[in-house]
């Protein structure tokens, strides 16, 4: 089966997941193509990524045209929505035209490729890609939907007359799975597959000596990560005469105002910022961590997360979970019996949930072990991958 993979980045550093998925359908047989549509290129895993070159665009002068003149049941429908609907944002509203204008110039491309099914594993600018290689030539597509697309401004522009033709949907939490149903998308075309690691490595033992509690939190360094509520969690521990450690891996457009912030609350020596590493540079810093912090919110946008990878993987870990009550980190973490479910707005339970690492070893125990429990049911990368190829191949049968 050849499927033609679409994505906006690939490969990214901050989503292992998609690489992990783009693995895990070379390991089952599935022959792909991949196309990264604005960064990434070169090659993974010995397959070659296709970078889309914006120099390309210019040949819309002559496609457009083209397909205005040849397809007005399918440049219609754009025209259309261009004079009667606003776009959420400008940024999403070049994503759909990148999408539009890849799939007018590549669609030669695709017809020597000849796929049996288009997967785009975002909904933005590649979902917008396949579903025009779809009403310009007919071939079958499928589609992620992630938080981003789904929340961002209140969803993608497109988002809805994309999925609705869809042979498929992929969304990762039940969270999207009830939000694209509210928005009126058939639920038997929505399917939730998590992510998921191949191998398990073994859970590590807790540290004997946690009278100096090591935290750690991987994340982009973004509003939605809630970076100034961690802050004042930091102080308040640090108030309260508590003795941590706090490692922050991550990097993006919120570094310098963390570092001022880190200043201003003298938390120089305790807090440290770690930039982006590799990922088994990160497997590193969860063998050193006990806890991990994720104080995730929505912010004004509307823009939240789903389940960030980094959870279940820190629950794989052995380290304890401490996390907001926003977006889908509910599904992973019961609250006192998983890891703990804190509000953002309140320091001082954080702070009562984090010194709990240095209390007696049992009740760490349970946690630690509910945890991992929850993850090998939901987060086998193995099981997980067969489903999705599962899905692909009755798409393509269908």
């Amino acid at each position: 089966m050849h499927i033609i993979y679409l994505f906006t980045t690939f490969p990214k550093a901050s989503e292992t997941f998609l690489q992990r998925e783009v693995e895990a359908m070379m390991t089952r047989g599935h022959q792909l193509t991949v196309y990264s549509l604005f960064g990434g290129g070169g090659e993974f895993q010995g397959l070659r990524v296709k970078k889309f070159s914006m120099w390309k665009l210019l040949q819309l002068i002559w496609v457009i045209p083209w397909v205005a003149f040849s397809r007005w049941d399918v440049f219609g429908i754009i025209w259309r929505g261009l004079w009667t609907r606003k776009a959420p944002s400008w940024l999403n509203f070049w994503e759909n035209m990148l999408g539009a204008g890849f799939a007018g110039i590549f669609l030669p491309a695709i017809r020597r490729d000849n796929p049996d099914l288009i997967h785009a594993a975002w909904g933005g600018a590649p979902a917008t890609a396949a579903w025009m290689l779809h009403r310009l030539a007919g071939y079958k597509f499928s589609a992620a939907a992630h938080a981003y697309d789904i929340y961002e401004h209140g969803g993608d522009w497109w988002l809805d007359e994309k999925l609705a033709e869809a042979e498929f949907i992929h969304t990762s939490t039940e969270m999207g799975r009830k939000t694209l149903i509210e928005r009126g998308i058939d639920a038997a075309l929505i399917h939730v597959v998590r992510r998921g690691m191949v191998e398990f490595p073994a859970c590590r033992e807790l540290r004997e000596d946690r009278s100096t509690i090591h935290l750690v939190c991987i994340a982009r360094l973004v509003p939605k990560k809630g970076f100034d509520h961690q802050m004042k969690i930091y102080a308040v521990l640090r108030e309260a005469g508590v003795l941590f450690e706090t490692r922050i891996v991550g990097e993006g457009p919120e570094r310098a105002r963390i570092e001022q912030d880190i200043a201003a609350k003298d938390l120089g020596g305790i807090v440290t910022l770690l930039g982006e590493l590799s990922q088994p540079e990160v497997v590193s810093q969860l063998a050193w961590a006990d806890g991990l912090l994720h104080t995730g919110i929505v912010v004004s946008s509307g823009d939240r997360d789903g389940l960030p990878n980094v959870i279940p993987e820190a629950m794989i870990a052995g380290v304890v979970v401490f996390t907001s009550p926003h977006a889908a980190t509910t599904e992973a973490i019961e609250n006192g019996t998983s890891g703990w479910v804190l509000p953002v707005e309140a320091p001082s339970r954080w702070v009562e949930a984090i010194t709990s690492l240095q209390g007696e070893t049992n009740p760490l125990e349970e946690i630690r072990l509910a945890a991992r429990n929850w993850a090998e049911k939901n987060y086998n990368g193995v099981q997980n991958a067969q489903k999705l190829s599962e899905l692909f191949e009755a798409a393509v049968q269908r």
